[in-house]
């Protein structure tokens, strides 16, 4: 089942259970959130500084229904050269050294958001760039300022068995003037990551207002923070969600900030970690 398919299938169980009120978070309170998209090891990228910065972002991710958040710090771009596939690990295992000797209920699993690049494919086989959580899911961002089309790699990374989830599509220019262009990328496997913080304002109006429109089509999207600090990029999952179940209903604010996330997760097939064999 492709992550497109899986998406469809959930979303008519969701939209036939109405505005939720059968639903298993109804019944038996709110279930823990899985975030895909969250800056929080220190001093590896753009997000926290120190420990005592990502310590207090991780507090906020947990404050804000965040059970598990998948570390995706910054892989290419400007970051080539820099944060490697194990020093990323390194940093995971001693974040979450820190949280449970700090008592903070927050599993961090590690992954990536990686710039789009040629080299990619190459660079997941031999370990160098992280997918999500160790399973065939590649977290992948555009380029900011000129639009490359991504589409010659998602279908190619699909061929290869890996399945892209495109971060914040949003954010990005091209998307934001004609949205319809995420189709061909959903078309052939991938799913589209909106920021909680476009959905609720704080990126601007054009990432808003494509936020929305792209949350209002059929498409396989999933919400997630991409948090980087408590003072300009905090989590906002919980803010989102609400948001979404007043415009959209409940349904579809659960399927696309807790169900969707957890169950791409799932049924992804694992990757080899490190370096290949073959």
């Amino acid at each position: 089942m492709t992550a497109r398919e899986a998406w469809f299938g959930m979303n008519v169980i969701q939209r036939e259970i109405g505005n939720g009120q059968s639903t298993r978070a109804n019944r038996h309170g709110p279930e823990l959130a899985l975030d895909i998209h969250c800056h929080c090891l220190p001093g590896v990228d753009d997000g926290p500084a120190t420990l005592a910065e990502s310590l207090e972002l991780c507090r906020a991710l947990v404050d804000d229904g965040i059970g598990t958040v998948i570390a995706s710090p910054h892989q290419l771009g400007r970051y080539d050269g820099r944060n490697s596939g194990p020093a990323i690990r390194e940093a995971v295992e001693a974040l979450a050294a820190a949280l449970s000797e700090r008592n903070i209920p927050l599993q961090v699993l590690p992954g990536a958001e990686v710039r789009m690049d040629e080299r990619i494919g190459r660079l997941v086989r031999s370990g160098e760039v992280l997918t999500l959580a160790d399973r065939a899911l590649l977290l992948l961002e555009l380029p900011p300022d000129n639009y490359i089309d991504p589409l010659p790699l998602i279908r190619w990374l699909a061929r290869q068995e890996i399945a892209v989830i495109v971060a914040h599509p949003e954010r990005y220019r091209a998307v934001s003037r004609r949205p319809e262009i995420v189709k061909p990328w959903v078309e052939h496997g991938a799913s589209l990551q909106i920021n909680a913080g476009s959905l609720v304002g704080e990126f601007g109006q054009d990432a808003e207002r494509c936020a929305w429109a792209l949350l209002s089509q059929p498409l396989p999207l999933l919400v997630a923070t991409d948090a980087h600090d408590m003072k300009s990029r905090p989590p906002r999952l919980s803010r989102a969600a609400e948001q979404i179940r007043r415009r959209l209903g409940a349904a579809i604010a659960a399927l696309t900030c807790r169900e969707y996330p957890g169950k791409l997760l799932a049924e992804t097939v694992g990757m080899l970690k490190g370096p290949s064999k073959s």
